[in-house]
Parts: structure tokens; C-alpha cells; sequence
């Protein structure tokens, strides 16, 4: 009998998702409820207030969530000791901490410094517009040094929140935003092409003439512009930043182009510009795969590469198999950068390919206890091959009870019951933040038990020491899917490594491109996969349906696997970033699968492919099939993909 059987059935959950289901409220609750929370979407404090007051009579389990409501409509007219009285009654509560911040960003803009420092202290996670305030206050209250750290908030390539104009403003009245400090943040911008902050910054520049704005729409529109000569330049500081930022653009599609005008302009700008745009060149070669890419980082100082260049550097020399070049470039990433997964594992494979084998095995037996991809690709490495789980903790029914009484789990459950989602999980998370493993997998249990899919393995993920595999790796809708693995000759692990990257198994997911469902489905792939399958009558509608889309989904997976000749980590590439892409990024001499991955240019579809193929991994182990090595599954990528041949999908 299968381990989870009498725990579920001492929960009374059977084939639906209901359990804990209590009925707390009922139905006329549930109507007060849904009806408060319109009330405070509508921003109708009047009815807001009578609901708050029926439901606090009932002595609803929701009603603080009622007065939460209430307190944000009432925010700006309420004063500091009603505010800290609210704080303190619901301290327990994940929305004490909103009620908080919004407070303090109302004393901000008051000036009532008093409060808004008595206030930020007790704060768990500042943000940008408190940050911001918190060094205007200081400022105005004689702090010499607070000007001076708004130095790291200045310095991003985004638009920071409306009030930090107001620091800003303070910072170059003082001098402390000097005219290089201008430029750079114009050029950050620039680069990312976030042109609207790009023209806010040089108004800001002394001498710069309003006129130009429209030369920096010009030039993001038209890049040639201004290197053909249709566009007149004296070489100023602001004719620089941009034929910088438009060689920038154009190398990403004329790189030839590109470096034959950067040949004849470069003796006319500085050193730092010079390594500047060689490591940009560099980088946009190293991302395309192109066999230049390491002769073009030789020619940056290593000391000017950001983190995304010495990345790509030591990609690019992974592609030609430097592996000496490989160890250098981590050893000269900040110590934050070398210290990530990724680095450690090729780092200990640089050095165990140059046969350094004690300082290899030195990076890689700590990182092989991690139970990730490069956790895995480092055990493999030191030849270990789990053949099974460690024995999986299981809850005692005590261990459930105790858990399921805490009131903010009682709330959880109660609010994911009427769906406020978004709150169920801050209350979940806020009474789990202490657990320890025993507890964490214990929750996991109840959130498996109340068909909370992703829920249970974010929690389950979160032990250190004491783990359960079949909480990370639940196979819910294991007849459905195992039905259609069969049906289309689909290894069942890699459906559910697949699944649980896309959905998490949550059957109403939707992506911000559109996709839908536990196999994340555009539409038009549905349709054209309906009508390759023969399902008669079927309507867009349908791909919410878990079968159909759990069907769909396992053919196009199928049909991707074929067009890819079979290979797993070039398939899994293809389902996320489509065919053509995957087989783009093919292209060359036959290629490590590991290699393959690491060097995909989209970092969504890097970090897909990996963390799919190593939930597949860890399925195939949990469900008692061939285990087979993540390498292996990696397999090695013949680049000789001229054969595919790509049938239109629009996915």
C-alpha cells in the first residue's frame, strides 16, 4: 500500500481536493465576504464598513481580512496611534507588514520624520520607495553622509518610484550626482533601451540642449542614422553615447557592419569607451554562438567586464573547450558570482578536465549534496549515481494536528476555499517562515491534501536536511497522463518534469504570452494539435480542460521530440522557445548536452531546459523507472540538424 494511503484517509481525502474543507463560514459569510471585497475594490467605505461589522459579529474567521480592507480605504485620513493600534492587534497577520509600509510611505511624503523613523525600524524588507525616503528624512534632519548612498539606487538602467526624483533632485543640488554619474545612468538606460529614462536623465545633464531629445528617438528608431551621416556629428559627449548605443543595436543583427564602422571610429574615443564597447561586441558574439567571441573578449581589459560579459566568457570558452580559459575567467568573477551553483560546477569540471583532481573534488563533494541540476552533474562527475531516495519523513497524525490547528493555516485553508488566493499563500508562508524540516514536510502534506500542488513543493523544497521526494515530485492526474505517455510513446518522467516547470500542476494556470494549463498550451498550438489528432468538434474553450490539454500537450511534446531526432535537452528547448530556436542554437559540431544547455542565449529557456530534464531525473527515481544520469539525458546534441524540417505552429 502506498505510504501516503492512511495518511489521506486520516484526513478523509479521497478523489476530490476538499480536504479540511471546514465549512467556517457558510454560505451567507462566504456573500459577506465577496461582497467586502468588492466593496474595498470599488472603494466603497460605507458598505465596506457595515460588511467588516456583520462579520465581526458572526466572529468569522475572515473578518480580520474585512478590517485589513477597511484600514487601506482609510489609510490617509487615519493617524499614527489608530495605524500602530491596528499593527499591534494584527501583528500575526501577513497584511500587518502591507499596512505598515503603506503608513510609512504616507509619513514619508508628510515629512513626519519622527514616526516614519520610529516606524522603519521594525520593517522585514525595505523597498526602493521606503529606501527612498528613508534618505530624504535623513538628509532633512542634518544626516551628511545620507545623500551619498543614494548613489546605488541612482545607478539602475529602470525608472525607480516618482519620490525618488525628490532624492535625486537633493543629490545633485549637493553635488553628490556629479555629471559622469549623469552619463552613466543615461548610457544604463540606453543599453537597455528604456529610451523614456534615457531622455528624463539629460534633462538633467548641464548644457544639454532639449532639442536632442528627438535625436535619441531617431537614433532608437533608426540606428544607422547617425553612423551613415544622415545624421550630423560633432563628436560630443552625447554624439558618443550614442553612436556607442547604436553600433550596440546593430550588432546584434549587422555585426559585420557593426565592427567594420567601429574599426574606423575607435581611435576617437577613450579607453573606457573603447573596452566598453569591445566587451558589448563580445558579448553579443558570445550569445550567437559565434566562433569570434573569444578573440573579441581578449581585447577588454577583464577588469571592465560586468557580470553578464565574464558569463558569456567563460560560455563562449566552454563552446571551444578552453578549459584553462574556463577556470580563469570564475577565478576573476566577484566572489558573490563564483560562489553561484553554476560557476562552482564548471569551475570543479575546468579543473577536473585539466586533471586537478583534488581541487576539483574539493568544489564538487560539497556541491553534489545539492539536490539540483548542478547538485546532480556534480555526483555524476565524482561517479555516484543515486539509485534511490533517502527513506522519505512521514508525519504522524499528532505531528498533522498540531499543524492544521495554527490559525493562520486555518486561515490559509479558509481563504484559498473563496478564492483569495494571493492571501491564502501570504498566510501560508508567513506561518511557515520558522518551521523547521519536520514541520515544513508535515504543511507539505496538508497543502498536498488540499490539492495545492505548488504550494506543497515550495514548501517541501524549503528543508535542509530532512527531505520527501514524493512531496517535491507529486504525480497528481497520474491515469490521465499515464494513458497518453502510452498513447504517444512518451517517457511519463519527462511529462511530469515538464508539467511541474510549466504549471506546477495548476490546471487554471495562464502565462503573460497566453499559454494555458498544466502543459502551458498556446492556443494556436491547441488548434493546429486538435486537428493533427482528430478531435472532432473542438473549440478553443477546450484546452482548459485538464484531459484535452494534458493530450495536447504529450503530442506536441511528442512531435517536437521527433522533429529534434530524439533528443531530450534540444526537445525541451524546442517546447519552451520553439523549433526553430532550439535548432538555431544546434547549429555547429556535435555539442555536450550540458554544454548545449549552458550556452542557450535566452535565460528562461536556459534555466527551463536544465530544471526540466533534472524534474525528470528526479521522477524517473520516484516513480521507480530506469534511472538514467542527467548526462545521459543531456545526451550530446548533433548539430547537424540541416534535416529538421519545422511545420508552422505560431508557438
Amino acid at each position: 500500500m502506498h505510504f501516503l494511503f492512511p495518511l489521506l484517509l486520516f484526513l478523509g481525502i479521497f478523489a476530490n481536493n476538499s480536504v479540511f474543507a471546514w465549512d467556517l463560514s457558510g454560505s451567507k459569510s462566504d456573500l459577506l465576504i465577496s461582497s467586502a471585497q468588492k466593496a474595498y475594490q470599488d472603494r466603497d467605505e460605507l458598505t465596506l464598513t457595515k460588511d467588516t461589522q456583520e462579520l465581526e459579529m458572526q466572529n468569522n474567521l475572515l473578518a480580520p481580512y474585512a478590517e485589513y480592507w477597511l484600514m487601506l480605504l482609510k489609510l490617509s485620513k487615519s493617524d499614527n496611534a489608530a495605524v500602530q493600534d491596528f499593527i499591534t492587534k494584527y501583528q500575526d497577520f501577513p497584511f500587518a507588514e502591507r499596512i505598515r509600509i503603506e503608513w510609512l510611505k504616507i509619513l514619508g511624503s508628510r515629512r513626519d520624520w519622527d514616526d516614519f523613523f520610529m516606524g522603519i525600524q521594525k520593517v522585514k524588507q525595505m523597498d526602493v520607495t521606503l529606501s527612498c525616503y528613508a534618505l530624504i528624512g535623513r538628509a532633512e534632519t542634518g544626516d551628511k553622509i545620507a545623500l551619498a548612498e543614494g548613489k546605488d539606487i541612482w545607478m539602475s538602467p529602470n525608472e525607480q518610484p516618482s519620490n525618488c526624483g525628490e532624492l535625486f533632485d537633493l543629490m545633485q543640488k549637493e553635488k553628490i550626482l556629479e555629471e559622469s554619474d549623469l552619463w552613466t545612468r543615461f548610457r544604463l538606460a540606453l543599453r537597455e533601451n528604456n529610451v523614456l529614462l534615457a531622455k528624463s536623465i539629460a534633462q538633467r545633464i548641464p548644457k544639454f540642449e532639449n532639442t536632442n531629445l528627438k535625436l535619441v528617438d531617431r537614433i532608437y528608431k533608426n540606428p544607422r542614422l547617425i553612423l551613415d551621416g544622415k545624421i550630423s556629428s560633432n563628436k560630443s559627449k552625447l554624439d558618443k553615447e550614442l553612436i556607442l548605443y547604436a553600433l550596440d543595436r546593430l550588432t546584434l543583427t549587422q555585426p559585420d557592419y557593426t565592427l567594420v564602422t567601429w574599426g574606423k571610429l575607435e581611435s576617437g574615443f577613450g579607453l573606457n569607451d573603447q573596452n566598453y564597447f569591445w566587451g558589448r561586441l563580445a558579448l553579443h558574439a558570445a550569445r550567437r554562438h559565434d566562433l569570434s567571441a573569444l578573440s573579441l573578449f581578449e581585447k577588454v581589459n577583464p577588469t571592465y567586464l560586468d557580470n553578464e560579459e565574464m558569463a558569456w566568457k567563460v560560455r563562449a570558452a566552454l563552446r571551444e573547450k578552453n578549459w584553462s580559459l574556463v577556470e580563469q575567467t570564475i577565478n576573476e568573477m566577484p566572489v558573490s558570482l563564483q560562489e553561484e551553483s553554476v560557476w562552482r560546477y564548471w569551475k570543479g569540471r575546468a579543473l577536473k578536465e585539466q586533471q586537478k583532481i583534488p581541487l576539483a573534488n574539493a568544489i564538487l563533494v560539497p556541491l553534489s549534496s545539492e539536490q539540483s541540476y548542478y547538485g546532480l552533474l556534480a555526483q555524476e562527475e565524482l561517479g555516484d549515481v543515486i539509485g534511490s531516495f533517502p527513506s522519505n519523513y512521514e508525519p504522524s497524525e499528532d505531528d498533522v494536528s498540531i499543524i492544521r490547528n495554527i490559525p493562520a493555516i486555518q486561515r490559509s485553508i479558509e481563504l484559498q476555499r473563496v478564492n483569495l488566493r494571493w492571501e491564502s499563500k501570504s498566510e501560508w508562508n508567513m506561518a511557515i517562515r520558522d518551521f523547521d524540516d519536520r514541520k515544513l514536510l508535515t504543511a507539505a502534506y496538508i497543502a498536498l491534501g488540499q490539492g495545492w500542488y505548488d504550494v506543497a513543493i515550495s514548501t517541501a523544497e524549503k528543508t535542509k536536511f530532512m527531505h520527501n521526494f514524493e512531496l517535491r515530485y507529486p504525480t497528481p492526474y497520474r491515469d490521465v497522463i499515464h494513458i497518453f505517455s502510452l498513447e504517444q510513446n512518451v517517457d511519463e518522467a519527462w511529462i511530469y518534469g515538464l508539467a511541474r516547470q510549466e504549471s506546477r500542476f495548476i490546471n487554471y494556470a495562464r502565462s503573460g504570452a497566453g499559454a494555458v494549463g498544466l502543459m502551458q498550451i498556446m492556443p494556436s498550438t491547441a488548434a493546429w494539435a486538435a486537428k493533427r489528432l482528430g478531435l472532432l468538434g473542438y473549440r478553443k474553450d477546450m484546452i482548459n480542460q485538464l484531459e484535452v490539454n494534458i493530450r495536447i500537450g504529450t503530442y506536441y511534446l511528442k512531435y517536437i521530440s521527433d522533429l529534434m531526432n530524439g533528443q531530450p535537452a534540444l526537445a525541451t528547448a524546442a517546447y519552451n522557445a520553439g523549433p526553430n530556436r532550439a535548432k538555431k542554437w544546434a547549429s555547429g559540431p556535435a555539442e555536450e548536452g550540458a554544454i548545449y544547455a549552458e550556452t542557450i542565449p535566452i535565460e528562461e529557456t536556459r534555466l527551463y531546459v536544465q530544471k526540466v530534464l533534472a524534474n525528470t531525473y528526479f521522477y524517473a527515481n520516484r516513480m521507480g523507472g530506469k534511472v538514467i544520469s542527467l548526462k545521459q539525458r543531456l545526451g550530446v546534441i548533433n548539430g547537424d540538424n540541416s534535416t529538421i524540417q519545422v511545420e508552422d505552429t505560431d508557438n
